[in-house]
């Protein structure tokens, strides 16, 4: 019980160390984030529009 009770207090005193983002921080990271999902998400949806019918073609 003595090591759970270390490991909570080690782990509060540790996350007081964090260097929180600020609110407009976080929403540009965020925006970040989505926009890349976004792109990432197109490129590889083209790419495999563009492998399905290189396969169609090939295959038929």
């Amino acid at each position: 019980m003595i090591g759970i009770w270390n490991f909570i207090v080690e782990t509060k005193q540790e996350l007081n160390k964090v260097t929180w983002p600020s609110r407009s921080e976080l929403l540009q990271a965020t925006g970040v984030v989505i926009v890349t999902t976004f792109i990432m998400a197109f490129f590889i949806g083209a790419v495999d529009f563009v492998l399905s019918n290189l396969m169609r073609i090939l295959l038929g």
